[in-house]
């Protein structure tokens, strides 16, 4: 695309944003230039809440389906639009709620905790929600309760490591966080001696044993940023770094592995965004059914981690 047409869609957007009373959402995971038109950038849950505070009567969520749902689910009286209706997301494919009911009648009495990166489907069937910043208050919270964590093995690990007892984890992964490994943080640190690790706890364990700091996406920009060190090995999908070049430009960020990136989060583009505000589709909804009984662990995660 030629800047002339890049500028033209941006005055375009700009003009339909107005026009339809509508706000723009971009994750870290996004494209630079999607990043760049947003009115908010930050992680999913985050976002689905700015949205919600607002009084615009539309929202664009640049992400992928499972975040366009629970902007749904929060604002249940605004039109939600993913630019791209294909943008799925492979970890919360892993589970169907249907699977998720046969689990629980194997586990009387179990408590589900659902990690946001699920359908709404997912979080009707679940307990209690968590991010990937707030899972360990969330699972505390429960405290000797049978826990199943959905769907992320890895997150759901990692927080079993902190908290020094098991939970039953489903077999689902990020396939973008999943395909780092050890040699790749050990290959990094050769290479830049002087810089920090980051990675985020949906990596694997090999990874993130090797980590000096396991965090969030909003976490590891917030490290970046209070950090004294000036050298950073990047471990989480690659659009984060033009967050972090932003918020610190002095500082230097080399990505864990080329192999960080996800085709989903990418599949937006400043003429999706524009062709959705023309025509207000694709547009995401949730079932008023479904919707009752996903905010409900939704609700619960905010009351025990607000």
């Amino acid at each position: 695309m030629n800047n002339e047409h890049r500028n033209q869609l941006i005055v375009e957007i700009n003009s339909l944003r107005k026009e339809k009373n509508a706000i723009i959402l971009a994750h870290y995971y996004q494209p630079a230039e999607i990043q760049d038109i947003a009115d908010f950038v930050g992680d999913s849950l985050q976002l689905s809440q700015k949205a919600a505070a607002t009084e615009a009567e539309v929202i664009v969520f640049c992400g992928v389906h499972f975040m366009a749902e629970s902007a749904a689910i929060l604002s249940p009286d605004k039109i939600v639009l993913l630019p791209e209706a294909s943008a799925g997301c492979p970890m919360a494919d892993m589970v169907d709620a249907g699977d998720l009911r046969k689990e629980k009648a194997n586990l009387p009495g179990v408590k589900v905790v659902c990690y946001v990166n699920s359908s709404a489907e997912v979080k009707a069937e679940s307990d209690i929600c968590c991010t990937s910043s707030n899972a360990e208050k969330v699972v505390n919270s429960l405290g000797d309760e049978d826990i199943l964590f959905v769907p992320d093995a890895n997150l759901g690990g990692y927080i079993a490591g902190k908290i020094k007892r098991p939970l039953k984890v489903w077999p689902g992964f990020c396939p973008t966080h999943h395909r780092l490994n050890k040699e790749d943080v050990l290959k990094s640190r050769r290479e830049y001696p002087n810089a920090e690790v980051l990675v985020h706890p949906e990596c694997r364990e090999e990874v993130w044993q090797e980590a000096d700091y396991v965090g969030s996406t909003a976490g590891i920009i917030k490290y970046a940023e209070n950090s004294a060190g000036q050298e950073f090995i990047i471990g989480t999908e690659c659009g984060i770094l033009h967050e972090l070049q932003k918020k610190c430009p002095d500082k230097k960020f080399y990505l864990l592995s080329d192999q960080a990136i996800c085709p989903n989060m990418k599949k937006s583009s400043l003429q999706k965004v524009r062709d959705c505000l023309v025509n207000l589709s694709p547009r995401v909804t949730v079932s008023q059914e479904i919707r009752e009984k996903a905010i409900g662990a939704l609700e619960r995660m905010l009351a025990v981690t607000s």
